[in-house]
């Protein structure tokens, strides 16, 4: 990810570092933020901006839908011992309520359980208490080894 972005460094809460990993089409949301967490996991936040709207102006679901997966399967993937590559098998989308542009959006995701070929995930997207998108994902994986930093 580059690091010339449209949101100001100072505008990014403590502790949130760029994430430079994800392929293009996850990079074109971006900036996208993380902050690792004790438990090995990590939040993932992004300031929402007039290009993650829809025609209503409030975000696009089909963003707030890639985010979470996004978070889901990297966090899930974070966990793994050894790390492997996952691709999504079922994701299921809660919409509960709507952000506006200059909103920091989190990805808060609770990894229930890890099988040998199948993992479950749960992702709230807040914007501070309040949440927006409540997901949850199976995830299937690939035994193709993952570097992740």
């Amino acid at each position: 990810m580059s690091t010339a972005t449209s949101v100001a460094d100072n505008d990014i809460p403590a502790g949130f570092h760029p994430l430079e990993q994800g392929g293009p089409y996850f990079q074109a949301l971006g900036p996208v933020y993380a902050k690792r967490q004790p438990d090995g996991t990590a939040l993932m936040g992004l300031r929402i901006e007039a290009k993650h709207t829809n025609m209503l102006g409030v975000t696009h679901g089909g963003m707030l839908a890639t985010l979470a997966d996004s978070a889901l399967g990297m966090n899930v993937s974070m966990l793994r011992q050894p790390r492997q590559h996952l691709v999504t098998v079922s994701l299921s989308v809660d919409y509960l309520s709507a952000a506006q542009p200059g909103d920091w959006l989190e990805a808060h995701v609770t990894v229930r359980r890890q099988g040998r070929q199948l993992a479950f995930a749960e992702c709230l997207l807040r914007v501070g208490e309040r949440v927006m998108l409540r997901a949850s994902g199976v995830f299937s994986v690939t035994g193709r080894p993952r570097h992740i930093g």
